[in-house]
């Protein structure tokens, strides 16, 4: 049997076949296959996400995360550069990451790229000036950037990638309503909540639940690599908790994280009351979870923070399982990937 930290660092490092990850999602999005894992009885067993409502009681209270992705990818052909905006600071101004900074200097005029139709010959963003870390603030040089016009979603590199390297384009116009919830409503995230992207509002209607709104930074996949996971510095990301969400959670049997935001949020934030915040819970192993009895997910990459979620959760001996087993069942990967709930 392995022991607890070999199974944590094989569970960190695990190797997936590149065919595995998912570049476009299930459809119907409730067709993706799910593992669920049973703490309790150590046993896993094969489903679909539209078997939720057989799975679950009554009284159990999935908890989901409504944040809005924006359009947060501009393409500048003209400059032979790309942008990825991170947050509007104040009306026009963002910060952002441009890639290759060579050719993003302060000072340097840029030439967005329209999702349909033709570029303007007149530049509507400027650097203005760079961040140490690696980030620039970019300034609208029109009264109103449209970013419904100009921006594409913020994919993650992995999935271009691996669309490029089958011979796809790394734009799907799918992409505008697939990298999305459907239940999606406060515009703040620059990544997904993935977990979220399986529920159609017909199994939404199905199932007892609420939500609480985090925006999902560019740290949350950052990879770690620190020698000591421990020493991963952590972003902080803004949530919300509206009314009621603290009643529906007394009434309820088990409350259950969708996604790793909605959990952060719930095992972060001081009170379930109302209120605005900031977290940059890190949760690892042996974390004891405060107010999450389920954690419904998607299978994340190696040498992240969100997988030691998941290990701090499930353990890592079982999670470890659970992954193997989905690597051997050929199970989809990633952000357009299936999921596992574990209870």
């Amino acid at each position: 049997m392995r022991s607890y930290s070999h199974a944590l660092a094989s569970l960190l490092s695990f190797s997936l076949p590149p065919e595995l990850v998912a570049i476009k999602p299930a459809q119907p999005r409730d067709s993706a296959r799910l593992l669920l894992v049973n703490r309790s009885t150590q046993v896993i067993h094969d489903h679909h996400v539209r078997d939720l409502p057989a799975l679950l009681s009554q009284t159990d209270l999935m908890i989901f995360n409504d944040s809005k992705v924006i359009p947060a990818r501009i393409l500048c052909s003209a400059n032979r550069a790309e942008l990825l905006l991170l947050e509007e600071t104040r009306t026009g101004w963002w910060t952002a990451l441009g890639t290759p900074a060579k050719r993003l200097s302060p000072g340097t005029d840029l030439f967005p790229d329209p999702v349909q139709g033709t570029a303007s010959a007149s530049p509507t963003l400027r650097v203005e000036k760079t961040i140490p870390g690696g980030q620039m603030v970019i300034r609208s040089l029109v009264e109103k950037f449209d970013l419904e016009r100009f921006g594409r979603p913020p994919l993650p590199p992995y999935i271009l990638k691996s669309r490029k390297a089958r011979g796809q384009s790394d734009f799907d116009p799918a992409d505008i309503s697939s990298y999305q919830t459907t239940y999606a409503k406060i515009p703040g995230s620059v990544a997904a909540p993935t977990a979220g992207l399986h529920f159609t509002p017909e199994l939404l209607s199905k199932l007892n639940h609420a939500f609480v709104t985090l925006h999902v930074g560019l740290g949350t996949f950052r990879p770690i690599k620190t020698a000591d996971f421990r020493d991963h510095p952590m972003h902080a990301e803004r949530y919300e908790i509206g009314p009621d969400l603290g009643e529906k959670i007394c009434a309820a049997g088990r409350v259950i994280a969708v996604g790793t935001t909605s959990a952060r949020v719930l095992e972060s934030a001081p009170d379930l009351r109302p209120h605005t915040g900031t977290t940059s819970s890190y949760i690892y192993p042996p974390y004891e979870f405060k107010r999450v009895q389920g954690l419904f997910t998607n299978f994340h990459l190696p040498h992240s923070t969100l997988l030691l979620l998941v290990a701090a959760f499930a353990g890592p001996e079982l999670a470890l399982q659970a992954y193997e087993h989905a690597v051997r069942e050929k199970y989809r990967f990633f952000s357009y990937g299936d999921a596992m709930l574990i209870l």
